[in-house]
């Protein structure tokens, strides 16, 4: 098998997940809706892994945790539930240009229902001052939805000075937190968030499972309808065996945590600076210490990150271009654009996110090989061989 260094776009299920899940997927199959034994029995293991999701959380109440397909599902329910709930207050939203495409794509679809949407722009590290959004807050903003960490760059936002103000100007306050929960510390109170949003397949969980927590007394107009589970926010029958799968990634994340933000941090380091130092026109996209230990986004000047993605592929290297849920898209990333990116003329960005299997040596294969597939891409362009048809060009100077 390959390098995997995508870990921001899936993580393989650990072992001691799929033995939770096991009993819920064979003997223990009841429906958590029903009321004989077996619906009980799965019943009381939701709850369980209600209880445990709100603890990690900082929750104070299980109730508060609703339990979703996953973070795209989450996303839209936080963003368009909390917004038409409140729409009789006002019809402003706040948002950002870097948000997962969940969010952008739920602003938009409220946009054209005739609600009035702010974008705020990042600077050239993809961070957000709060000074930027209380300049945006107005009477009739209802809801601020800011990511906690970005995915494709894996900077953090300052959430609890965002989140703080939010709900000073009484706005329901959202954080996408898909990357940063299980990575970093997270407790709703203290980042003063309203809503937020976590996913199970990115901490080492199941696939299909993900969470919105939902402060008690945040009205909520439900995205989904013929049922009352989920405290009538989510309709349809739970998945309990995924629930108590995601219960344990859960706890085995927040168990290894401060170990493994101490070990990635130094392998991404080491990583980075190996490429930024051995290959000339390399650029690091994000801030260099605000952001996730296990993420590093660089640019390399006259490559595509398309072209680089699959040049590494092939070598058995395994990274990404941008976000996994836009790899069909054509466009370059939003996320690096509204950095002040320029891919025509940047190069294109790779996303290199480490993980749990990810050792030393893998690191010194990637920095083994990586100069010489960007030194031939390079050469192929500037001979006009071109890659994946893009026209021929000249190395721009960094």
């Amino acid at each position: 098998m390959g390098i995997y260094l995508d870990y921001n776009a899936t993580t393989p299920m650990r072992p001691e997940v799929l033995d939770a899940m096991r009993p819920y997927l064979d003997s223990r199959f009841g429906n958590s809706g029903s009321v004989h034994s077996r619906g009980r029995e799965a019943k009381r293991a939701l709850e369980e892994a209600r209880e445990a999701v709100a603890a990690a959380l900082g929750a104070r109440a299980k109730e508060s945790i609703v339990f979703v397909s996953g973070g795209t599902e989450a996303d839209n329910l936080a963003v368009k539930g909390a917004a038409l709930a409140a729409q009789g207050r006002g019809r402003h939203i706040v948002t950002s240009a870097v948000e997962h495409r969940a969010v952008i794509g739920a602003c938009q679809s409220l946009a054209q229902q005739g609600f009035e949407v702010t974008c705020l722009p990042v600077d050239a590290d993809g961070l957000i001052e709060p000074e930027q959004l209380k300049r945006s807050l107005r009477p009739d903003t209802t809801v601020v939805s800011l990511m906690y960490a970005n995915n494709e760059t894996g900077v953090v936002f300052p959430i609890a000075e965002l989140g703080q103000l939010a709900r000073e100007r009484g706005a329901v306050f959202h954080t996408d937190a898909v990357q940063a929960f299980g990575r970093l510390p997270i407790d709703v109170e203290v980042e003063e968030a309203d809503l937020l949003t976590l996913s199970a397949h990115k901490i080492y969980g199941p696939k299909g499972i993900g969470v919105l927590y939902v402060r008690p007394g945040i009205g909520m107009i439900p995205q989904m309808h013929g049922g009352e589970q989920e405290q009538g926010v989510r309709a349809g029958t739970v998945n309990v065996a995924a629930a108590v799968g995601l219960a344990c990634a859960v706890r085995l994340a927040l168990e290894s945590m401060r170990a493994e933000q101490r070990r990635l941090g130094a392998l991404r380091d080491r990583l980075e600076m190996g490429i930024l130092s051995a290959i000339a026109g390399t650029r690091r996209n994000g801030d260099q210490d605000r952001r996730l230990p296990n993420t590093s986004s660089i640019s390399f000047y006259g490559v595509r990150g398309d072209s680089l993605m699959a040049a590494l592929d092939l070598e058995g290297i395994e990274v990404s271009a941008g976000a996994a849920c836009d790899s069909g898209a054509s466009e370059p990333s939003h996320v690096l654009q509204a950095m002040g990116r320029r891919p025509d003329i940047d190069g294109g960005g790779i996303r290199f996110s480490l993980g749990a299997a990810t050792t030393d040596a893998e690191i010194q294969r990637v920095l083994d090989l990586l100069p010489g597939v960007v030194e031939r891409l390079r050469a192929a362009n500037v001979q006009g061989i071109g890659v994946r048809g893009e026209s021929p060009r000249q190395e721009p100077t960094p």
